[in-house]
Parts: C-alpha cells; structure tokens; sequence
C-alpha cells in the first residue's frame, strides 16, 4: 500500500503540459531541493530571449533563471547579486553586469533578457525600460543536453544547489524564443497585451516537473 502512495505521488509531480495563463509558481521555502525543471523541445540555440516575471523580499544573491547543458554550467543564467545590486546575465560562462536597477521587494517585476551569437550582444529590459548593451564573447550556438532550472542556480549540470542563492517567492509568465524579440514585442510582454508566445518555451503550453516545496497557484493581485 505505501508503495502504491509513493508511486502516486511521484505521479502526480512527473514533467506534465499545461496551461499556467493565470497562475504562478510559488518558492515558500529556502532550501537546496525546491526547484521546477522546465522542457524545451530546442537544443541549440544561437539567439535567446527569456522573460519572466518575479515577486521576492530576500536581500541576499539568488537565481532567477537557469539554463545549464552538459557543456556549460551556466549557459544562460539570470542571476541578481545583492553584495554589488547588479543583474547579471551569463552566457557560457561569460558574465555582463547590469547596475542601476531598481529591484524593489515585495512587488512584481518583468525582466527580459536577450542574447545573439552573431554581435555578441546581451541586453536586459527590467520593467520595460532597456539597459545599455554589453558585449561577451560568445558568437557561436548554446548546444548540448538542456536542463533549465527555476528556483535554484546550477553548479552541475542539473545539480549542485546551493540554498543560499535559492529564490524565495512567485514567479509567472516564463516564456523564452530562439531569437531576439524586438522592443515593441518586449512592451507587449511587460504590458501584458497580446504578444507571441515562446517558441522554446511557452507559459500556456508549459512541460515542467515540480521537486519538492512548490506550488502552483492562482496568480495573486490587488483589488480595487
């Protein structure tokens, strides 16, 4: 019988397809294991864009987003460092450092993040409002066995935790294309109108599989 609930359980969190329009994943806890392994279909990977949107109070480095193939740890991760008040987008290991950013607690944030192999470029949009952009010597594709991590930060593929740098709090509206979205199509996203989704990764066609403390809910808002 207790077998029976073990495979239950198991079960019910295996990697799934849905529709999370409306929905939030919730972090409630810091800790090495809490984390979603998000699927993508895509393995290579020569331009990207990630957005996502976010709600923490922690003051401490935590990840954001985290893309890690058998080749590169951090082949494309999202990284907030408290200690300097910087976001940091790393690119096969090679980091840019994006200051000035007014991260506030307890509120939602949009944040989209592009890369092209072809100019080296690598630019965030916080909030709508773009950053400078800022080269890093990556001109060839993101291939290799793909694993993306929300709520922890890799150092090992598909592993290496570290609670320290765990996100506490929601995240929604994750999408990411194989290619760089244009301006007009990044405010379409953070003003939530119609915008096309993922191509690699689609919010409201979401395959993922949930480890541990998280949970998927209705996404929260203020009534007036």
């Amino acid at each position: 019988m207790k077998l029976l609930i073990v495979l239950a359980m198991l079960a019910a969190r295996a990697a799934s397809v849905q529709d999370l329009s409306g929905k939030m994943l919730t972090f409630p806890l810091q800790t090495n294991q809490a984390r979603v392994r998000l699927v993508t279909p895509k393995q290579e990977f020569r331009a990207l864009t990630v957005c996502h949107r976010s709600f923490t109070d922690i003051k401490r480095d935590h990840g954001l987003f985290s893309l890690s193939t058998s080749g590169s740890f951090n082949s494309f991760l999202i990284f907030w460092d408290e200690t300097n008040k910087e976001m940091e987008a790393h690119v096969r290991d090679q980091g840019s450092e994006f200051r000035g950013l007014d991260y506030k607690p307890n509120m939602w944030h949009s944040i989209c993040t592009t890369w092209d192999s072809v100019t080296g470029l690598v630019q965030l949009w916080f909030n709508g409002r773009p950053t400078i952009r800022k080269y890093v010597p990556v001109t060839s594709a993101i291939t290799g066995s793909t694993i993306i991590i929300l709520g922890q930060e890799q150092d090992a593929h598909g592993g290496g935790f570290d609670s320290k740098q765990a996100f506490v709090g929601m995240m929604s509206d994750v999408h990411m294309w194989d290619y760089v979205l244009s301006s007009c199509e990044i405010q379409s996203y953070v003003d939530e109108l119609n915008f096309t989704p993922g191509n690699a990764l689609n919010w409201k066609a979401l395959e993922f599989e949930i480890t541990d403390k998280v949970l998927v809910e209705p996404k929260s808002s203020i009534c007036h």
